[in-house]
């Protein structure tokens, strides 16, 4: 028995017909750009996320880059990252001509280092970026309240703004209150492969400023909040009509599948206990997680890993290279043993099979094998 690590063919059967209907009707109506479908599910995600406005993008990337712009962050600027991440929180940061200061990883979780970070803020800093990793909420609380401690304002004299990195934790909760909400702004992702995932690339950006959605639409838009007047240089990132179709139909059913996930999550944990030298996730206190990944750690990750693909379990890696280390950074001048939690990580995380749908066999099978793969190492 094969087991894929997602299984979006089967999210796809859930809403197929209404998808079908769906784009039966953008097509009618020709509203392909910025039609009714991005209108309404704009306002939806947003009272999903617990915020007053979402504003649609190109993918997960624009979104944290148009966040950044919004709030101003340019050449000249730092913004606090962390190293244990997907490399386009980074990516979003160089793009606006800022520089990415990067900040270890907690042991247990893999979330931000609050203490890290707030210990790497300079007299350049001009925002932080938690980022919400694998499906649960990061400290942002505790974040916020060491920046209140610290009353450190950007060399404009403006505060140090929190720009949330919400693309792994769509309906996640922390001390019950909702992903994206955390930030002055956020940006999240709708990848396909996300708890709430497009059928091709897609993003938006969240928040509770007026005046920062504003910035968000212009800059998505050519700079421009009136057609063919463009008072400042922007950009062409939005949201695809025919995505909001497929999200506004996933959306609808986000808190069920994540649900499912939650299951396979407490099924997993009774699986895997006892299992010699296969360390569970954990979640942080106040955390109520949607388990985007199921991340386990492991020695001899690499061995394991060609061993349960020989065996038919797609399990991945997330990250096998800390974003210091890419090549894309080489000129920060980071060497090996600067993060050592997130290196460590990127050697011994491995990413089990997780998603609406999974079955009992299908996690019975995930465990015998990684069982059997340990043996093997």
């Amino acid at each position: 028995m094969r087991v894929p690590l997602v299984d979006l063919a089967w999210q796809h059967q859930e809403i197929a017909d209404e998808v079908e209907r769906g784009l039966a009707r953008v097509i009618e109506s020709s509203a392909f750009i910025l039609g009714p479908d991005v209108a309404a599910f704009e306002k939806e995600f947003a009272r999903a996320s617990g915020v007053s406005f979402c504003i649609g993008v190109g993918n997960g990337t624009d979104a944290l880059e148009l966040a950044l712009r919004a709030l101003g962050v340019g050449a000249g600027d730092e913004v606090v990252v962390p190293a244990n991440s997907f490399i386009g929180s980074a990516l979003a940061v160089a793009r606006t001509g800022a520089t990415p200061v990067f900040v270890d990883s907690d042991p247990e979780t893999h979330l931000l280092d609050v203490d890290g970070a707030l210990g790497r803020i300079g007299p350049r800093t001009r925002a932080l970026m938690p980022v919400n990793l694998f499906g649960q909420i990061a400290p942002i609380d505790a974040l916020r309240e060491g920046l209140s401690a610290l009353s450190t304002p950007s060399p404009s004299g403006r505060q140090i703004a929190v720009v949330e990195d919400a693309a792994q934790s769509q309906a996640a909760r922390r001390h019950g209150r909702l992903s994206g909400s955390f930030g002055d702004i956020a940006g999240t992702s709708f990848y396909p492969a996300k708890n709430l995932g497009a059928y091709g690339d897609a993003g938006a950006v969240v928040t509770n400023d007026d005046a920062l959605a504003g910035r968000v639409r212009a800059l998505r838009q050519y700079g421009s909040e009136r057609k063919y007047h463009h008072p400042e240089m922007g950009f062409n990132s939005k949201l695809d009509t025919v995505q909001a179709v497929v999200l506004r139909a996933k959306l609808a059913r986000l808190e069920g599948w994540n649900d499912d996930r939650r299951r396979a999550a407490a099924r997993y944990d009774q699986l895997l206990e006892g299992v010699p030298d296969v360390v569970r996730p954990q979640t942080l206190e106040g955390n109520e997680h949607v388990w985007h990944l199921y991340t386990v750690r492991v020695p001899a990750r690499d061995r394991v890993l060609a061993s349960l693909h020989e065996d038919g379990i797609d399990a991945g890696v997330h990250y096998p290279v800390p974003i210091h280390l890419q090549g894309a950074f080489e000129s920060l001048g980071h060497r090996p043993g600067d993060f050592p939690e997130a290196e460590r990580a990127a050697n011994e995380l491995l990413s089990l099979p997780i998603f609406p749908g999974i079955t009992e066999a299908q996690q019975e099978r995930v465990v015998a094998a990684l069982e059997a793969a340990r043996k093997r190492a």
